[in-house]
């Protein structure tokens, strides 16, 4: 039997209910709900942080932010350090199974040349090393900051800076990966679409607006920028289809993390508060470790292979590696990895158990097991104080988070956050001991 391809796609700041097939009435996204009509649609998968680098650091090394060594979100100056490659990735890991790996669109996991995507597993790089750009011009934003003293551009071919003025970046995204697979048809290949979509700037051409001429102005724009997401979900499929590689190809896609609730639309950084994208029924945002900031949208697909249903149990980005990994036929335990492997569901089987889900975010730390899941120190949204020093909510009955049970459920609160102490305190030990004297934070 041949090697499946590979493909990974992922938006930016895309919330839970920013789908059709996620619940969306406003507007449709067709070609990636044919994803979910042909594959495993998962109610309960998490980001393994509420931020795009810890996140993207997570779902490539099938590690816990702070075991990958990226714990925020990281510089975009060209010194700035990230993700090392002494930890594998799934680049790593499929190179050595003859695979063809490349990335298209957002890297965000560090900009020194030790951190970059062809020192990490990668041997094709198109797109940007840094956080968000201007969708047209590709200047990195936050390099305009300071009363615009420091523009830095942003698009590269592997390490050749390039300049594609004028071009609409999630339309750029699109046509690479189109490329790289009818470059790479002949092999088994492992791709990985990194979209900046629908992150800030606000950015995208009528055509895309003129499909959603009633919708309100902010979502307006947000439905917009996800129907250029969509369009290129399609030109994927297509591809492949015209190659007959469809029903060999595992392709899985998720969001970094929850919506924003901020805009920066203008180079000079400045912010206006924004409200187009949505968690659906959940409560807080990116930023936030209650289940708007987590909880995504997220499938995964084999054509033809996968029985189409809806997985409740809950996962975390974590478990990409290790079920690709698994589906490739390598062996996740020659790799240190937190995740577990999902290869029963791509086999029609029954889900496995994942036990205890850990996250961390500045001083948020937060677990789950089961229907609990346990918060300390929870923010709603960034900059604003913790809405409790514990909170523990009950999702089966409760997903929206509203009902503090701490001092209902003594026992289950105090297991669960001895649970969350003693995983922090690893993270924080394996941090110093191994990262943290090479790392820039902040943007």
């Amino acid at each position: 039997m041949d090697k499946p391809n590979v493909i990974i796609i992922m938006t930016d700041d895309q919330g839970y209910g920013d789908l059709s097939c996620m619940g969306a009435t406003d507007f449709r996204t067709p070609n990636i709900d044919g994803l979910a009509e042909n594959g495993i649609r998962f109610s309960s998968m998490y980001s393994a942080s509420p931020v795009c680098s810890p996140s993207r650091a997570a779902l490539l090394t099938g590690r816990y932010p702070g075991n990958a060594g990226v714990r925020a979100i990281l510089a975009g100056h060209r010194r700035a350090s990230g993700l090392n490659d002494s930890v594998p990735t799934i680049a790593t890991a499929l190179k050595k199974l003859g695979y063809t790996t490349g990335i298209m669109g957002k890297w965000h996991l560090g900009l020194k040349e030790d951190c970059r995507p062809n020192s990490n597993g990668f041997d094709e790089f198109r797109g940007f090393l840094a956080g968000c750009l201007d969708y047209y011009s590709h200047i990195f934003y936050y390099g305009m900051a300071d009363g615009g003293k420091n523009p830095i551009h942003d698009l590269w071919e592997n390490d050749k800076e390039v300049w594609e003025n004028g071009k609409y970046l999630t339309e750029k995204i699109t046509e690479d990966s189109v490329d790289f697979i009818q470059r790479h048809r002949s092999e088994p290949f492992f791709l990985y679409v990194a979209y900046n979509a629908p992150h800030y700037p606000m950015h995208c051409p009528q055509k895309y607006l003129d499909r959603f001429p009633d919708l309100p102005e902010d979502r307006r724009i947000m439905a917009a920028m996800i129907s250029a997401v969509d369009d290129g979900v399609g030109s994927i499929r297509t591809e492949l289809e015209r190659h007959g590689l469809l029903e060999n190809t595992i392709i899985y896609f998720q969001s970094d993390n929850g919506p924003s609730r901020e805009s920066r639309n203008w180079l000079d950084g400045t912010e206006d508060f924004y409200y187009g994208g949505t968690t659906g029924k959940f409560r807080g945002h990116k930023f936030s470790l209650f289940e708007g900031g987590i909880r995504i949208p997220a499938i995964l697909s084999q054509y033809g292979k996968t029985e189409a249903k809806v997985e409740d149990k809950p996962f975390i980005a974590t478990d990409i590696f290790p079920t690709i990994l698994d589906a490739c036929g390598g062996n996740p335990e020659e790799y240190k990895l937190d995740g577990i492997s999902l290869l029963p569901l791509l086999k029609n089987e029954k889900a496995p158990e994942h036990g205890y889900i850990f996250w961390e975010m500045e001083e948020q730390t937060a677990c789950r097991n089961g229907k609990y899941k346990l918060l300390i120190n929870p923010r709603a949204a960034e900059e604003e104080k913790p809405v409790a020093d514990v909170f523990l909510a009950d999702l089966e009955n409760d997903p929206s988070e509203t009902t503090n049970l701490v001092e209902i459920l003594p026992d289950i609160c105090e297991e669960m956050k001895n649970k969350a102490l003693e995983w922090r305190a690893g993270i924080e030990n394996t941090w110093e001991e191994n990262f943290a004297k090479n790392y820039s934070l902040t943007r």
